[in-house]
């Protein structure tokens, strides 16, 4: 609109334009054709044809940027959801692992009434023993240290050393203490004497 250069409001000559630009009909309900803007309609328009493939172009790389940008975030997601879930099942295990390993002192107690033969069958301290290992078992509670195996490290606490000459490695001669592991996850080692072969 030209302004008045007295007042700088609009001119009283020229009345204002309005342009419809809805594109349903609000008379007929009809869908109306583009209406076509007079100063781009012959071709008068600002943008070339390089402009507009430039435009085009610039388009067609911000949705890949932000498809992109979309399936990474969605990656990350998927990570963390996995990072929490073996986080979560970590922490499980380590509490269970935690609880059983004090409850053994119990378990060795069990073991030394039943070598002493106060566990007899059918016995309520008997019942209740059973209850106690079969509980333990369902967590995967495994006894570890047999008369007769290898001697492993990682696995016996060697107490006692006994030379013999009927062994030709180190092997576990006697189990003083058993120990006890949980899948993967050592709880004790197993206290042992251990016949060593002779010099």
């Amino acid at each position: 609109m030209a302004k008045d250069p007295k007042n700088e409001g609009p001119s009283e000559e020229e009345e204002p334009k309005i342009k419809d630009k809805r594109k349903i009909d609000p008379e007929t309900g009809d869908v109306r054709e583009p209406l076509e803007d007079p100063d781009v309609a012959d071709g008068d328009s600002d943008l070339s044809d390089e402009d507009l493939a430039i435009l085009d172009s610039a388009e067609r790389d911000l949705v890949a940027e932000y498809r992109d940008r979309a399936a990474r975030a969605e990656a990350e997601l998927k990570n963390f959801r996995t990072r929490v879930e073996r986080d979560r099942a970590a922490n499980r295990e380590a509490v269970i692992a935690e609880v059983l390993r004090n409850l053994l002192p119990a378990i060795d107690d069990l073991d030394r009434a039943e070598t002493h033969g106060d566990l007899v069958e059918g016995s309520p301290l008997a019942i209740v023993a059973s209850k106690i290992r079969g509980g333990f078992e369902k967590y995967g509670l495994q006894k570890i240290g047999e008369k007769g195996e290898p001697f492993d490290p990682k696995l016996h606490e060697a107490i006692v050393q006994v030379y013999s000459k009927d062994v030709s490695v180190n092997t576990v001669a006697d189990v003083i203490e058993p120990g006890y592991a949980l899948g993967e996850r050592l709880l004790r080692p197993a206290k042992v004497a251990v016949s060593v072969p002779e010099p």
